[in-house]
């Protein structure tokens, strides 16, 4: 079973910086993609990045591209989002999630496994 820990939330002023990590341990051989979610207070949870780890191949919403940036240690099991330029709209419950094959990552549904997500708070 696949395991997903979080970190990096935290309280930042609009235009600032921020940068997540999510940690898998535990039979990460079937993660094949992994990816960043976040649910906004009040809201549906939405897709914001991921990565297949091989090619490195990675997708962004259109919200986040140009100021996100997703990137992964293979070695370390270990999957990163840098955030630039933060709104306060980026306000959110940030998850982190692993999917084995499937024909897309951009939906909640390609994802397998989740982590109990990270608080990210943007001050205007």
């Amino acid at each position: 079973q696949v395991q997903l820990v979080e970190s990096g939330g935290g309280l930042v002023q609009a235009g600032g910086s921020l940068r997540l990590s999510c940690a898998a341990s535990g039979g990460t051989f079937s993660t094949y993609a992994m990816g960043w979610f976040r649910q906004p207070p009040g809201k549906e949870r939405e897709f914001v990045a991921a990565l297949r780890w091989s090619g490195g191949t990675t997708y962004y919403a259109d919200s986040v591209k140009g100021r996100f940036t997703i990137s992964g240690d293979n070695a370390k099991n270990t999957v990163y989002l840098q955030m630039n330029s933060l709104k306060p709209e980026d306000t959110a419950v940030y998850y982190c999630a692993g999917a084995r094959p499937a024909t897309g990552y951009t939906t909640r549904g390609a994802y397998d496994y989740w982590g109990q997500g990270t608080q990210v708070t943007v001050s205007s």
